[in-house]
């Protein structure tokens, strides 16, 4: 039998086909239990997470397990096979080994050396086990995975060269600002209370942030995890209902959603409705910091308007607006114009308006009507509306780990949103609206794709190619155990019909010289066993020495069967790869 795994990841596949080929709980289960129905595999196991779907296995037919492993996945993704063919990648024998003991030590997430994958991959065992997927084959591999993924992160600092994708997360909600600085006035929504969600909720919490609200479907667990970090010393955190979302929403600077729901649970919609509730009024005295900056084109147009009598804002009165000319000096905003007509954008010529009361009659507008006092004519209208969306909307440069790359700015961040799911919790259309700032997966891959690698990342890399190698000896040499095992016990039956027959000859010796003899021919036999048996097992350690076992049965004539059940005996034992 040989290990064979398919799958796809956030290196295979873009974000848009990993969100659709995610697969629930229940698909989990049925998966794995339709592969050992199928007739090239004995065992398997699944790693699925929020980036990858795996699909491991123990089969006896390379090309027959690729087509049926292929299928399995399409069939329970529900990915068309045909589409989801050209994003799969295939790893067999040590080639697998290599895969999952790199996945382990965090060299192919997205964020490199994050250390929630060991969770993950310890979580994918645990099933298997529970569903009797995993056998000796699945439960030695994954074991030893977890073993080696924390090897490399107590042996050396790949920690330093990544940390979890909840802290790549926030740090890109941070817009490069200090992570704990952004974080310690900010009320934060959490949504979910899996394993993803607990975990954001306990950075946010060693963060320190203002308030934590856990939102969950199921109340009870979001209470139990509020509570646990809203300990003495702990953050102020609280529950809520998932039906209370709404109102949490309008208090929120920030969410972070993970669930494991099959659709969106926050949509455009809602998060608009959100917005669209008035923040708290400023604070008396704050109208100063309201003011548009002197010789802006709102402060012009604000003066003009005022000159023009189309206000009657009093708090206007003794104001100068800047290098407009134009100065408010009476409590009934009269406006006289003094000194040189302003410059005007786009070297518009400016004309000085007259006054309302001064244009003939029937011509309020007189024939200026096309003028604009501040040099927008309405001939520009259009194209001044468009220079304020282009503003708006303008592309702003964030330093990531891959470099810089330019997001929607939408101004000043009302709510800052950062999705973990997959598939996504969060419309993606809510980045068009002013004030929001969305993380989500793809957003964070472009951020990671190009991360620096760290020389820690090396060490990592050289304790994974070692550990391949012993892992594939250590396989190579327990194949044969089952089969040396069948050939001592049949030297003990050898013995011990001999022994039985020589009593029947000798029946004058007593109990000490039959003692005696015993461990002679016992003496004898292990001693002309020892060497060839150290020696296969030494051999068939080796690449290539898988036919050393076959070799020893077909010399000592042993029984197929025999060597079979003594496999058995060591799968049924209860303790072994236990996690």
């Amino acid at each position: 039998m040989s290990l064979l795994v398919v799958g796809l990841s956030h290196r295979s596949a873009p974000v848009s086909v990993l969100e659709r080929a995610s697969l629930s709980a229940d698909a989990q289960i049925k998966l794995l239990q339709d592969t050992l129905a199928a007739e090239p595999a004995t065992e398997a196991a699944v790693l699925a997470t929020c980036n990858r779907i795996e699909l491991y296995a123990d089969v006896d037919k390379f090309h027959a397990g690729v087509a049926e492993l292929s299928t399995l996945l399409a069939q329970h993704s529900g990915v068309g096979l045909e589409e989801l063919t050209p994003y799969l990648y295939v790893h067999y024998e040590d080639r697998a080994v290599h895969h999952l003991f790199s996945v382990a030590c965090g060299l192919d997430s997205m964020v490199v050396g994050e250390g929630q994958i060991l969770g993950q991959i310890k979580d994918a065992l645990a099933l298997g086990q529970e569903l009797h997927t995993a056998g000796r084959l699945i439960n030695d591999l994954f074991q030893q995975a977890l073993r080696v993924g924390k090897r490399a992160h107590s042996e050396t600092g790949i920690d330093r060269a990544g940390q979890s994708l909840v802290t790549f997360g926030l740090e890109q909600l941070a817009d490069g600002a200090d992570v704990e600085e952004w974080a310690a006035d900010k009320r934060v929504l959490v949504i979910g209370a899996g394993s993803m969600s607990s975990l954001a909720a306990t950075t946010l919490a060693r963060l320190r942030v203002r308030e934590l609200v856990i939102a969950n479907r199921t109340l009870d667990r979001a209470e139990r995890l509020a509570a646990a970090l809203g300990e003495p010393g702990g953050v102020t955190a609280r529950a809520v209902a998932m039906d209370g979302l709404a109102d949490e929403l309008t208090r929120a600077d920030a969410v972070v959603s993970c669930t494991g729901a099959t659709g969106l649970v926050l949509t455009a919609e809602s998060i608009a409705a959100a917005l669209a509730v008035a923040p708290s009024a400023p604070d008396a005295g704050a109208g100063d910091s309201l003011r548009a900056p002197d010789g802006s084109l709102v402060a012009r147009l604000a003066a003009v308007a005022a000159r023009d009598g189309r206000v009657a804002d009093k708090s206007l009165a003794g104001t100068s607006f800047g290098d407009t000319g134009v100065s408010n000096t009476g409590t009934d905003a009269a406006v006289s114009v003094a000194g040189p007509a302003p410059q005007t954008p786009a070297g518009l010529e400016y004309s000085a308006r007259p006054a309302i009361e001064d244009m003939p009659e029937g011509r309020a507008d007189g024939e200026l009507a096309d003028a604009c006092p501040v040099g927008l004519n309405d001939r520009h209208a259009d194209e001044a509306a468009q220079h304020a969306a282009w503003v708006d909307n303008a592309g702003r440069s964030i330093r990531t780990a891959s470099g810089t790359r330019t997001t929607r700015a939408n101004g000043d961040v009302r709510i800052a949103l950062l999705d973990l799911a997959m598939p996504r919790d969060i419309d993606g259309a809510v980045h068009r609206l002013a004030g929001v700032r969305l993380v989500d997966i793809e957003s964070l891959a472009e951020a990671s794709a190009d991360a620096p690698m760290a020389a820690d990342v090396d060490q990592v890399r050289r304790i994974v190619s070692d550990e391949v190698a012993a892992f594939g000896a250590a396989q190579r040499a327990a194949h044969i155990t089952p089969t040396v095992i069948a050939l001592r016990t049949m030297a003990a039956d050898v013995v011990a019909g001999e022994m039985a027959r020589l009593e029947g000859r000798l029946t004058g010796l007593d109990e000490k010289q039959r003692a005696e003899i015993n461990q002679t021919v016992r003496r004898v036999v292990d001693k002309l066993l020892h060497a060839p048996t150290v020696r296969v097992k030494q051999l068939a350690s080796e690449p290539g020495g898988a036919g050393y076992a076959d070799a020893l049965r077909t010399l000592f004539d042993l029984d197929p069967e025999t060597v079979a059940s003594v496999s058995r005996a060591d799968m049924n034992d209860p303790n072994r790869g236990r996690v």
